[in-house]
C-alpha cells in the first residue's frame, strides 16, 4: 500500500523537542540556547499541545525543569545534536496505520558526529509504538518539505551532494522519495542559505504552507547575503507551477565575522500555534506578521532564536511532530 507523509499543518498528537546540552556546540551561548528552546517548548505546551522535551542526562533534566512549565514532559534520552527534525523518526500514513521511517545518517555529510544521533530516531519510534522501516540511503528530515499531496520541495545542494549518496543519481533519489515517503513529484531548488551547516536544508529556505503553495523569503535589500539564492528559488518554483507566497528575510545577520543562515522560514507549525524564530532584526515583526497571514487558523508568535542559531539551527530543526492517527 502506498504511504503518504502528512503535511506539518495536519493534526499532531505531540511535538518532540531537543534540549541543548553540549557546551562545545554552543560556545558562549549554551545557557541562552537552553532558555530559548525552553521558551519554545513552553509556548507549544501552553497552546494545548503535548510537548516531549528530550534531555541528555540528570543534570540537564534538573536544569530544564527550572525553565519549563509543568505542561512540558521531560524525557531523558541518549542523543547528540538537538536537531530532531533530522535524526528523529519521519512518520508516514499507510491506510489507517502510522509507520515510522528512518534513513542512514552520516552527521550531515561527515561533519558533525555525536553519540546517539544514529539511534534516537528508532528509539523514539519504538516508544511511540510505531512499526519502523530503515531505508538504504542517507536523508535528513530538514532536507525535504511536503504539502500532503505527494509534492515535495528540496535542494540540489543537499540531496545531490556527494557527501550523502554519491552513487545515487537524481532519478534514483526521486524513486526513493516516492518509495519511502510517498513523494511522487519533486520541486528541485538550487542552493540553500549561505553558511548553512546542513549543506542547504530546504526548511531554512522554502516551506509549503498549503497544498501546492510555497512560501519563499524576499531579499531585505542589496546587502542581503542570500538575495541571489532567493531569486533562483523563485525562478525555479515559478517554472514548476506552484503558487508562491512571500515572507521577509531577516537580512544580514552576523556572529562575529560570520554571516549566519538566519531565516524566518525555519518556523515550527504545531496544532494550534506557529512559532517563528527571531534574530533582533528590524524585519522580525514583519516576518511574524507575514507568516501569521499564512496560517489564519492558528496563532502565530515570534520567539528569540539567535542563541539557538549559534549552534546551527532553529526551532523547526530542533523539533519533530508526531502526526495524529488518521483513524
Amino acid at each position: 500500500m502506498r504511504v503518504t507523509m502528512p503535511p506539518e499543518w495536519a493534526p499532531q498528537d505531540w511535538l518532540w523537542i531537543g534540549f541543548p546540552h553540549a557546551a562545545e556546540e554552543w560556545p558562549g551561548h549554551l545557557s541562552r540556547a537552553q532558555e530559548q528552546i525552553a521558551a519554545f517548548a513552553n509556548a507549544v505546551a501552553e497552546s494545548g499541545q503535548q510537548v516531549r522535551l528530550l534531555v541528555r542526562d540528570a543534570a540537564n533534566e534538573a536544569h530544564a525543569r527550572t525553565l519549563v512549565t509543568g505542561g512540558v514532559t521531560l524525557e531523558r534520552r541518549e542523543f547528540g545534536d538537538i536537531w530532531l527534525r533530522d535524526t528523529g523518526p519521519l512518520v508516514v500514513q499507510s491506510g489507517d496505520t502510522r509507520q515510522a521511517r528512518r534513513f542512514g545518517f552520516n552527521g550531515w555529510g561527515e561533519k558533525y558526529r555525536m553519540p546517539g544521533d544514529e539511534t534516537i530516531g528508532a528509539e523514539l519510534a519504538s516508544d511511540a509504538g510505531l512499526p519502523l522501516a530503515t531505508a538504504d540511503w542517507i536523508l535528513e528530515g530538514g532536507a525535504v518539505d511536503g504539502d500532503g499531496t505527494g509534492l515535495v520541495v528540496t535542494t540540489e545542494q543537499c540531496l545531490l551532494n556527494p557527501n550523502r549518496n554519491p552513487s545515487l543519481s537524481r532519478a534514483d533519489i526521486e524513486a526513493r522519495l516516492a518509495r519511502d515517503l510517498g513523494f511522487n513529484r519533486v520541486l528541485w531548488l538550487g542552493d540553500g542559505l549561505i553558511n548553512d551547516h546542513t549543506d542547504g536544508h530546504v526548511d531554512n529556505l522554502a516551506r509549503f504552507v498549503a497544498a501546492n503553495t510555497l512560501c519563499l523569503p524576499r531579499a531585505a535589500g542589496p546587502d542581503d547575503p542570500n538575495a541571489a539564492i532567493y531569486a533562483d528559488a523563485r525562478e525555479r518554483a515559478e517554472a514548476f507551477g506552484v503558487k508562491l507566497r512571500e515572507i521577509p528575510s531577516p537580512g544580514l545577520i552576523t556572529r562575529g565575522d560570520m554571516v549566519e543562515p538566519a531565516s524566518y522560514a525555519n518556523f515550527a507549525i504545531t496544532s494550534k500555534l506557529v512559532v517563528v524564530p527571531t534574530f533582533g532584526s528590524q524585519h522580525d515583526a514583519d516576518g511574524i506578521a507575514a507568516i501569521g497571514e499564512l496560517f489564519p487558523d492558528r496563532a502565530t508568535i515570534g520567539l528569540p532564536a539567535d542563541a539557538v542559531l549559534a549552534g546551527g539551527g532553529g526551532f523547526h530543526c530542533a523539533s519533530q511532530q508526531m502526526p495524529a492517527s488518521a483513524s
